[in-house]
């Protein structure tokens, strides 16, 4: 296949990986807390990495170990956990359109913070996307998963917990931008194996002090969870961090961030399915933030 047939078909694999990923987060906050979720995944996909990329840490050389830490902080140790506490409160649906605002950061961060130049209609795109997005957070506002509601009557509650989705949007954008900038020289697989090379250590420091390790084995609820979390850490994680970054590599880091185009499709039909509520104030709105990434990215692909 050419370049730019694998380019097509990483991002279909990424779409049903990463679209899956917000149920498998919802099922295992069944039996697990946010924090035992977010670290437990980080551990496993750690280990799933250190088994088959290990040899690679060798291409990483001391210019790059700066940007693979800083990589892995905002990319693979902040998000798990952020995710995890928002979906307490959040549909996974809604969670999956909310995270669709990736390539719109990614933007973003590109133009202020790496020189990146930016286009009238990418702007134009930021701006729509960002309407959609307040949109969904505002029409999901006072709903838990089985519709009641979970906070006071203005609904601040949602929508603090809503805000945690865009902050790890935010991260995945710099690592975006990282990644093309100044990672761009070294196979995806050193990327991804030396970004958590930093986060394991506190990851399992965090595991151990939530007490996971004392109630696993007797608590049956905790162990289909865990299983649930391990298909996450190693296709959503694993596998297809490997597969994101070498994406990058190969395309325009707003063509990879371009994969939150399908995955809330993937992910609101596993939400409708397990009976999750969806209505046509959200479906607007997630029309509105996909509608601007499309502007934006349609630009970027002319250039």
């Amino acid at each position: 296949m050419n370049a730019n047939t694998i380019k097509w078909f990483y991002l279909l694999i990424l779409s049903l990986i990463w679209g899956s990923s917000f149920i498998l987060i919802k099922k295992g906050l069944i039996g697990l807390t946010d924090y035992q979720l977010g670290s437990l995944r980080i551990v496993l996909t750690s280990i799933f990495l250190f088994s088959v990329g290990f040899k690679s840490i060798k291409e990483i050389k001391k210019t790059h170990w700066k940007w693979v830490a800083i990589s892995g902080f905002v990319s693979s140790f902040f998000p798990p956990f952020l995710f995890a506490i928002a979906q307490n409160y959040i549909d996974s649906g809604i969670t999956s359109v909310i995270n669709s605002i990736v390539p719109l950061n990614t933007i973003l961060v590109g133009a202020l913070l790496f020189g990146i130049g930016v286009t009238k209609r990418q702007v134009i795109g930021v701006v729509i996307g960002f309407i959609g997005t307040i949109l969904l957070i505002l029409g999901g506002i006072s709903l838990s998963n089985s519709g009641d509601l979970v906070q006071s009557i203005d609904g601040s509650g949602n929508l603090w917990y809503s805000l945690l989705i865009v902050i790890a949007t935010l991260g995945y954008a710099f690592n975006v931008n990282i990644i093309k900038k100044h990672l761009n020289t070294i196979s995806a697989l050193a990327v991804t194996t030396g970004n958590f090379l930093f986060v394991f250590p506190p990851a399992l420091i965090i595991l151990y002090y939530t007490g996971f390790f004392e109630t696993i084995f007797q608590n049956r609820e905790m162990q289909i969870s865990f299983v649930y979390v391990a298909i996450l850490s190693l296709f959503g994680t694993a596998i297809a961090k490997v597969i994101f970054n070498k994406l990058v590599q190969i395309a325009s880091p707003v063509f990879a961030s371009s994969v939150t185009y399908t995955m809330p499709i993937v992910a609101v039909m596993w939400g409708v399915f397990d009976g999750e509520q969806f209505g046509w104030l959200q479906i607007f709105a997630a029309a509105i933030i996909l509608f601007g990434v499309y502007l934006s990215n349609k630009r970027t692909a002319k250039k």
